[in-house]
């Protein structure tokens, strides 16, 4: 699910990393997505596939809230696909 700076459409930013979160309900989804952020360097993106409901809802608030970019938001079939720029740690 992970793939090397990956560019699907020439309009949003390449992506660094891919989380599959459909199926995963609240609040792992988010733990899983805040979880792998850590994991990256400042400036990287996330690409974050979720369920329509709570998870889309939910996730791009949370991530927000913990100081990071949510760059796109796009329906992919049933789900959506959410792109997140990496922050600094909030101190």
């Amino acid at each position: 699910m992970m793939n090397e700076r990956q560019h699907d459409d020439s309009r949003l930013p390449a992506t660094d990393a891919e989380l599959d979160l459909r199926g995963v309900i609240c609040p792992y989804n988010f733990v899983k997505t805040k979880l792998k952020l850590e994991t990256m360097a400042r400036g990287e993106v996330l690409a974050v596939l979720l369920d329509e409901g709570d998870p889309i809802r939910n996730v791009p608030r949370s991530v927000e809230n913990e100081g990071h970019t949510v760059l796109a938001q796009e329906r992919v079939d049933r789900s959506y696909r959410v792109l997140i720029r990496r922050e600094d740690d909030e101190i």
